[in-house]
């Protein structure tokens, strides 16, 4: 195995060289790719990559979304020779000393991938934490119960070539839609996971927090997203039965 830390980032800020400080103690290899930002955090980063030979900034000049930044990122991984690439967020919200956990895991499953299911502190926004069990139900639905531990949560460790197979089966996921999209998709297609319990943190503003999101855009999107994806189900039915027949996923019952 080979794995790369990827990270996207748009606009985050002065928490992204720090962020990406903290992933490097854990993890030589890290790439940012920097989604068309225009706050000047590329520059942050700068004295980040005099220090760690392991970091490499990918500049995408527009901003396409946090999936199709992920895609890019993943097919250079690709052509690197990495086998997996463990996705996690800029904004200092993932767990960084966590990483070691989700490459051992790994190493025990490497065709499965890793999903990181939040544990929240008491600052998490409500809104957020209940909108997501509307996100984990539709999704639920749509694959028949697979097992999907959690649809929104960005710090997943994914096979390369099951991930880029996933995104090859859609124009879409290239958004806020896309750690939805791509772990139905992944269900779909066979694809085990492993819950892996992880603590998030919502850092204030005063602590450099920043957030991309929007509660009527992005819940918009996901609607659409999951209006879709149930068009989708409805003709893999009879595929997801028997699927489910043979034992459905077979990580589900484990415990990380």
């Amino acid at each position: 195995m080979k794995i790369l830390v990827l990270i996207p980032s748009y606009n985050t800020g002065r928490i992204l060289p720090q962020t990406v400080r903290d992933v490097l103690k854990y993890w030589p290899d890290v790439w940012v790719v920097m989604d068309g930002s225009t706050d000047g955090s590329e520059a942050l980063l700068e004295p980040v990559k005099q220090e760690y030979p392991g970091l490499k900034v990918i500049v995408l000049e527009k901003n396409s979304g946090k999936g199709s930044a992920v895609l890019h990122g993943t097919r250079l991984a690709q052509q690197a020779g990495y086998t997996h690439v463990l996705t996690m967020d800029a904004d200092g919200q993932h767990p960084t000393h966590d990483i070691p956990r989700f490459t051992a895991l790994a190493e025990k499953h490497p065709e499965a991938v890793m999903m990181g299911t939040p544990v929240f502190g008491p600052e998490a926004p409500q809104l957020r934490v209940q909108g997501r069990k509307i996100s984990n139900m539709w999704a639920n639905l749509e694959t028949l119960n697979w097992g999907i531990p959690d649809t929104l949560f960005g710090m997943r460790l994914y096979p390369v070539m099951a991930l880029l197979k996933a995104f090859r089966g859609t124009p879409w996921a290239r958004r806020f839609d896309y750690d939805t999209e791509i772990a139905v998709r992944l269900a779909w297609h066979g694809v085990p996971m492993l819950a892996v319990p992880t603590t998030v943190r919502y850092l204030t503003k005063e602590e450099g927090g920043v957030s991309q999101f929007r509660y009527f855009r992005d819940n918009s999107v996901l609607t659409w997203m999951h209006a879709r994806l149930l068009f989708g189900f409805a003709w893999r039915l009879p595929l997801l039965l028997m699927r489910v027949g043979r034992g459905g996923n077979p990580l589900r019952n484990l415990s990380a």
